[in-house]
Parts: C-alpha cells; sequence; structure tokens
C-alpha cells in the first residue's frame, strides 16, 4: 500500500509551535520507512495521524490513492502496534491475537475454524508455536512484541504502523529481532513505517530515514544519503560520533583555526565557518605537521587514536593495522569534512566510502 501525507497540520491546546507543522510525504507500496528524530519531534503524531487515531486540522492523508482521512480507523486497513504493546492481560495469546478477527462487522467476520486457523498460522511465523493458551504477564519481552505483531497483522493489513516497538527491549534482543522484522516485512510484502528515536536501529532495518524536528521534515534518505549529504549540522550530529573544527573560507579553501589541519577546497564565500567530520574519516599525515597521535585501544576493527591539538585532545578511529606508532607527529587531513555556515551547507566535496578506504590503504588523497 502507498500512502501519502499531503500538507498535514495537528495542533495542541495551549501549544504555540504546531505538533505537526505542514508535513508532507510520500511511501512507495512495499517501502520500509523509519520517522527519526528527537523526543517531541513529531513522530508519534504523524504515525497517528497516518492510522486515524489523531485528528487534525489540516491537510489529508491518502493511501493507495484513495482519501483516508474522513474515513475511522477501522476503515483504513492498517497494522498499529504500540510501545507498550497493548495487549489484553486477561487475554491468552490465542485471544489476544483473534481479537481483531472477532470484533469485526458479522458480515466481514471470519468463521471461528478460520480465525483459529489464521491464529495457528501467526503463531508459526512469529515463532511462538506453544504459547497460544499463556497469557502476556508469562512472556519476555520479545515474546510479547511477537504477539503484538501478531495481532496487528491477523486482519490482514497491507500497511504495519510501529511506534517505538523496540524500546521495553534488552539490547541484544532488540538487534535480534528487528532483523527478523524486517525479513517478516520482505516476506509478507508489507508496506512498513517504524517510529524510532535510535538512528542505528533505522540504519539496520529501513530503506529510507525520515528525520524530523520541531514538527516538520527536515530531510529525508536513504541512510548513505543522509550521512554524506546531511542537509543541516543536526542531521550530521544525529547520524552519528562527529567532530567539530572552527575556521574561515578563504579564497576557495577552509582554512582550520587549529594549526596543523589541512585546509579544505571549498566554493563559498569568504567568512567564517565550521567543518563537521566522523572520527572515522579524519586521515593523519605523518611528518606533514605536530599533532601527537598515541594509539590507545582496538574495538570491532577500529583503534582509536589520541590526537593532542593545540588547544584539546581528540579520539580518531583508524583501521586496526593502519594505526600509527605512539608518538607520531602528524597534520590532519579533514578533506571528507562536510562545511557549514550556520545552517547552510557549503559546496565542500565528500568523497564515496570506497575512495576513503583506498586512501587509508596508502594512496593519495585527491582534492
Amino acid at each position: 500500500m502507498s500512502v501519502q501525507a499531503i500538507d498535514i497540520l495537528r495542533r495542541a491546546p495551549g501549544r504555540a509551535r504546531p505538533i505537526l507543522d505542514h508535513v508532507s510525504l510520500d511511501i512507495e507500496d512495499g517501502a520500509f520507512i523509519a520517522l527519526v528524530g528527537p523526543s517531541g519531534a513529531g513522530k508519534t503524531s504523524l504515525l497517528r495521524v497516518i492510522a486515524g487515531l489523531d485528528s487534525h486540522e489540516g491537510g489529508q492523508v491518502l493511501i493507495d490513492g484513495v482519501r483516508m482521512d474522513t474515513r475511522p480507523a477501522r476503515d483504513r486497513h492498517v497494522g498499529f502496534v504500540f510501545q507498550n504493546y497493548a495487549l489484553f492481560r486477561h487475554m491468552t495469546v490465542a485471544n489476544n491475537i483473534a481479537f481483531g478477527l472477532k470484533v469485526m462487522p458479522r458480515g466481514k467476520r471470519p468463521a471461528k475454524a478460520a480465525i483459529a486457523a489464521k491464529v495457528r498460522e501467526l503463531l508459526d511465523l512469529m515463532h511462538l508455536p506453544d504459547l497460544a493458551d499463556a497469557y502476556p504477564q508469562r512472556l519476555s519481552g520479545g515474546q510479547r512484541q511477537r504477539v503484538a505483531l501478531a495481532r496487528a497483522l491477523a486482519t490482514g493489513p497491507g500497511l504495519l504502523l510501529l511506534d517505538e516497538p523496540f524500546g521495553a527491549l534488552d539490547p541484544m534482543i532488540r538487534k535480534s529481532i528487528r532483523t527478523w522484522l524486517r525479513d517478516l516485512h520482505d516476506q509478507l510484502g508489507l508496506t512498513t513505517i517504524l517510529v524510532t528515536h535510535d538512528h542505528q536501529e533505522a540504519v539496520d532495518v529501513a530503506d529510507r530515514l525520515v528525520v524530523m524536528r520541531d514538527g516538520q521534515i527536515v530531510q529525508s534518505g536513504s541512510a548513505e544519503h543522509l550521512d554524506r549529504t546531511p542537509a543541516s549540522p543536526f542531521i550530521m550530529d544525529f547520524m552519528g560520533d562527529l567532530l567539530r573544527f572552527g575556521g574561515v573560507v578563504r579564497d576557495g579553501r577552509f582554512i582550520p583555526d587549529e594549526p596543523d589541519l589541512m585546509p579544505v577546497p571549498v566554493d563559498a564565500a569568504d567568512g567564517r565557518a565550521e567543518a563537521l567530520i566522523r572520527p572515522h574519516e579524519v586521515l593523519p599525515r605523518p611528518g606533514l605537521g605536530r599533532i601527537t597521535l598515541t594509539p590507545r585501544h582496538t574495538r570491532l576493527g577500529l583503534t582509536g587514536v589520541e590526537a593532542q591539538l593545540a588547544t584539546r585532545t581528540i579520539e580518531l578511529l583508524i583501521p586496526a593495522g593502519h594505526e600509527p606508532e605512539p608518538q607520531t607527529q602528524a597534520a590532519l587531513d579533514i578533506t571528507h569534512a562536510r562545511i557549514f555556515r550556520g545552517e547552510e551547507r557549503l559546496g565542500a566535496p565528500v568523497i564515496a566510502l570506497e575512495t576513503l578506504r583506498t586512501h587509508r590503504s596508502g594512496g593519495t588523497v585527491s582534492s
């Protein structure tokens, strides 16, 4: 199912800023989209407006090209999984899963045998075949989540909406179950929208990330696109650890304030600016400067290297086996930095990750 949210406006009493400030979003059939951003960005509100659980003051919601914002939630063919799973504690797992089928209008309600067969099918799909008669309080967090998913899928929706479904799970369980969820999405041919504040979680499962802030969509795209071409420092910061270096643009180059940081070509007018770069993208250039480099620890194939600048100490991440010797003196090449002036992205080139790996293994830096 495709989804279009067109110019959605949602307000809250006593709040000056809209919860959703003229938000528009197109989601193609079969896509897995993650709505990401900090708390209060409007992610859950947008999800609930699409589901028909919350009203809105302006705009339209279309599902498969049909306007749905004038229809109740039950007519939208949507499955919704809440953050707390919202299972009925007094019902068995089987009855929780069957609930949506049993409350359908009489003319659309399947026969009891068909409902029982559907429950068995979903229990097998969720790898819970022996828990039909269990009650929610007996289940682990991961099992409760899968029961909630089964209940959402029981009525055969083409659109699955997930509101922070991994929040209460142990980190190790979260990692395994989100991989399983992605496989389930592909197997069933669903369109899925996931709300999460965890960008790594979104990267692991989604085709496209939609970043929200203050009730607006600020940028969307693949994780690689957002990382390589962030529209603002906020996007750059949200997508992962970064280093910031103040400086000035002069004669087509960004010149860092810190000594022994190499200039970066940039197509921009002269003036103050800031370079943002990931710790693993900085390239030490031994013998070209006086920054002292000291390897500290190695983890997951990367060595943390302490770099003593003139005014502060920072940590770089260098592929294990390519780290400098202790007390090596070097300049730092920040060719891969994204250059900003305030919220405006300036024209600094960002080299592809494949090229970056070549440089690290001994190639030369192109500019």
